[in-house]
């Protein structure tokens, strides 16, 4: 991975609507952009080569957006207050996705950040969430096997 020196506005808001829409047409991203159709095709051409926008389309490799830190964060939550803990962490724009779970804990989330203070800031944005009981927070080291579909595909596609 090479990490893009810097992003501007353009390069944000070109990765914004890929994430919004994944199967967006070069034509689409210039005319919502306002820039010619070379200057969107050598820009995405420049993000994945970069590696900060995965072949997919969708998924964006954080360390190249100078977020270096994931942690998985479970949450003990009261639960008349279940609902009102989603729509708190729906607001944190560190929170990458929130899950239900059973077991230890009742919300399991994956949570971002360019460093420790950041993450810290955004833990403690997550207890200041009315109906949070307590969290237990782990970070990630290091990223083997990003989010992946293709194998499950493959075995589906093999089973027919």
């Amino acid at each position: 991975m090479h990490v893009v020196s810097k992003l501007d506005l353009v390069d944000i808001r070109l990765l914004l609507e890929l994430v919004r829409d994944p199967r967006a047409q070069i034509g689409e991203l210039s005319e919502h952009l306002g820039v010619a159709r070379n200057t969107a095709q050598s820009r995405i051409r420049r993000l994945l080569r970069s590696g900060t926008l995965r072949s997919s389309g969708r998924e964006l490799d954080l360390e190249a957006l100078n977020y270096d830190v994931a942690a998985f964060v479970t949450i003990e939550v009261s639960h008349r207050e279940l609902d009102g803990v989603i729509s708190g962490l729906r607001r944190l724009h560190q929170v990458l996705e929130v899950h239900e779970i059973s077991g230890r804990g009742d919300v399991w989330c994956r949570v971002t950040a360019k460093d420790t203070h950041h993450l810290q800031s955004a833990l403690r944005s997550i207890l200041r969430i009315k109906g949070v009981i307590r969290t237990e927070t782990v970070l990630a080291l290091h990223e083997h096997i990003p989010y992946r579909t293709e194998p499950l595909l493959r075995t589906l596609a093999d089973e027919q």
